[in-house]
């Protein structure tokens, strides 16, 4: 029987097949090979017990893609979630996120989640992410900024989406009103450190209608970039990218060099220049762990 693994909990994955969830182990040969299913992975399961829901995994099906962090599979759409006010958004994190999405060569979107409470600062993030190309849906329950939430249900209509952003941000309340039920516990914000409480902590996959599944991730407020020479970072930047091949130098890391067209695009504000400090604090990151 094929099925796709909606939950991996302690050794124990949960599989949907044909409307209905079987608790199922892996075949040893899985670990004899040192592989491992994932969240979203479709298989084919051997029932052992059917009045029980239990059964056997026998084979992972191939895979469209494979995440590392979070560790799950086949995904069509990377949505990074960011509270416009508590906590803050990080464009820092952002940025990480989005050179990683590249790397894996997954699409990738933002949600802006409670809009309602939203500042000027949180403007100005929305503006400069809109402004190189980043496609971007914002949110509300009380719908008093704007509140994009049909429009992103029909652009996820018919894909595999999963969410990212750390702790707080409102996946888990998004997930409640995709599947129009109170499928998850709802994580409550620590005012001391703007941090999840009860939040998830496993990979979940949750189908919103027929063909249209929506993953919840554990909420990690850290993403590292391995496998990457800083001179390269200014491929992942859209904005950079454009403008480097008109530097004065071939190899301008558009930080120290004198005549940069990245330099002078920034001081005009054609560059914004929170997206350049990001640049500049990534590859400086890149370099010193190059060196080590």
């Amino acid at each position: 029987m094929k099925g796709r693994i909606v939950k991996g909990i302690a050794g124990f994955y949960y599989v949907n097949a044909e409307s209905k969830v079987y608790e199922c182990k892996a075949k040893g040969l899985f670990r004899n090979n040192n592989i491992k299913p994932l969240v979203g992975d479709f298989v084919d399961i051997d029932i052992i017990d059917e009045e029980k829901a239990l059964g056997h995994i026998t084979k992972i099906l191939p895979r469209k893609n494979t995440l590392i962090r979070p560790a799950v599979s086949n995904v069509d759409i990377i949505a990074v979630v960011q509270s416009t006010a508590s906590p803050k958004p990080r464009p820092y994190l952002m940025d990480k996120y989005f050179i990683n999405m590249q790397k894996y060569d997954i699409d990738f979107i933002l949600i802006w989640t409670k809009s309602d409470i939203i500042n000027d600062e949180a403007k100005e993030y929305i503006e400069i992410y809109n402004n190189i190309g980043i496609k971007s849906f914002i949110i509300s329950e009380k719908d008093s900024y704007i509140n994009d939430y049909d429009l992103l249900i029909d652009f996820l209509r018919g894909k595999t989406t999963a969410l990212a952003g750390v702790s707080g941000v409102g996946k888990s309340s998004l997930i409640n009103r995709m599947c129009e039920r109170e499928r998850m516990e709802v994580g409550s914000l620590s005012k001391k450190i703007e941090r999840g409480k009860h939040t998830t902590r496993h990979s979940e996959i949750f189908c919103v209608d027929k063909d249209t599944y929506i993953y919840d991730t554990p909420g990690f407020s850290s993403i590292e970039i391995s496998d990457m020479y800083e001179e390269d970072l200014e491929n992942y930047y859209y904005e950079i990218a454009e403008l480097s091949g008109n530097c004065k130098f071939n190899k301008c890391s558009h930080i120290t060099e004198p005549n940069c067209k990245i330099k002078d695009a920034l001081s005009c504000g054609k560059i914004s220049k929170i997206r350049y400090d990001n640049y500049t604090k990534i590859y400086q990151e890149l370099k010193a762990k190059r060196r080590h």
